[in-house]
């Protein structure tokens, strides 16, 4: 039987220092030994007191009370364990759509590492068990961001420099729907969707190629150039292999190594030949190697990168003037973030 809710006062200033438990938060913890401290606001002396301690083992009676104090809005959890409320999160990122009591960057911070793990495992075994949990956390953030599409500002400040499979596709991930959405007059929730898997998916056929050529410093020789230019074509055939994934994101994939004057590959397609979302990949894809560091190469920062792709014919040239744009402004604009990644 659910507990019934009452409301509650609890002044503002309290969610400086302490989260409000809602009450999907707290059923998603262990039942008898949640993972973090909790506290229950005292309303007859106005002051938090602390209810359990984090792994401590709950009585029958307890884990009802806390349940009621859940439900009246009466139980918090410190901001100082944030970095273990916030990986419990990770793990199940719908519970952000739940939780009110999150700041923005905070969420933001949350669905990035939550599709940074996911992409990983995905990347590493290509297949349908690992696919479907990412598929659910990336609608997850576009239905997050559907809700108030300015809150894309903040994922395009996260960026990462450091390089590695998972972070270069989310840096794209972001940049790019940033991108989208700046030169999207209707936003339909399939086409924004469509756009985010193929953006966050494009380059796992990469995961074919050997990744001493991937790092060489060197130039590459015409046989192991050829094993790069077949990364597009790995990416589709593992995407077609997944069954909800529909033609648009599998075009988008395909092309994004084309070039507006052909140059790219493997199609050797032409600006008038290739489809907007695709054009708009290939940009930030480009964008996004280029602000990470890599052995053969010391990362530019995004302004740098995007100034370069701006003034290089084989990109479309309106939306590199848009990238220039959103790097270019006073903060907040696009950037690395403070930190780097764990």
């Amino acid at each position: 039987m659910s507990p019934k809710k009452r409301s509650a006062y609890v002044p503002d200033n309290i969610n400086e220092e302490y989260y409000q438990i809602n009450p999907e938060i707290l059923n998603s913890f262990s039942k008898y030994r949640p993972p973090v401290d909790l506290f229950n606001f005292r309303e007859d002396i106005a002051v938090l007191a602390p209810f359990s301690r984090k792994g401590a083992r709950l009585t029958n009676e307890q884990v009802e009370e806390a349940a009621q104090l859940c439900a009246d809005g009466l139980l918090f959890v410190s901001r100082s364990d944030h970095h273990i409320y916030s990986q419990h999160i990770v793990k199940q990122l719908d519970l952000v759509l739940q939780d009110n009591n999150l700041k923005e960057s905070e969420i933001v911070d949350i669905c990035i590492q939550a599709l940074q793990n996911r992409y990983k495992d995905f990347y590493e075994q290509p297949v349908k068990a690992f696919f479907d949990p990412l598929l659910a956390d990336i609608l997850v953030v576009t239905e997050y961001i559907v809700g108030d599409t300015p809150r894309m500002n903040a994922f395009v400040r996260r960026l990462f420099r450091e390089h590695s499979p998972q972070i270069h596709a989310v840096n794209t991930f972001s940049v790019g729907l940033w991108l989208w959405l700046q030169k999207t007059q209707e936003i339909r929730r399939k086409d924004l969707d469509n756009m985010a898997i193929a953006l966050l998916t494009h380059d796992v056929g990469m995961n074919r190629t050997p990744v001493f050529l991937l790092n060489k410093k060197g130039p590459l020789k015409a046989e192991e150039k050829e094993k790069i230019l077949h990364h597009p074509l790995h990416s589709v055939k593992i995407m077609q292999k997944m069954e909800v994934v529909q033609n648009d994101v599998i075009q988008i994939i395909y092309e994004h190594q084309e070039r507006m004057d052909g140059s790219g590959y493997p199609q050797r397609l032409k600006a008038n030949q290739m489809s907007l979302p695709a054009r708009l990949c290939a940009l930030v894809d480009s964008f996004s190697a280029m602000i990470t560091d890599r052995p053969y190469a010391v990362a530019r920062t995004p302004l740098e990168a995007a100034n370069e792709l701006a003034m290089d014919p084989r990109y479309d040239a309106d939306l590199a003037r848009t990238l220039v744009a959103g790097c270019a402004k006073d903060q907040p604009g696009i950037n690395w973030c403070a930190k780097k990644q764990d």
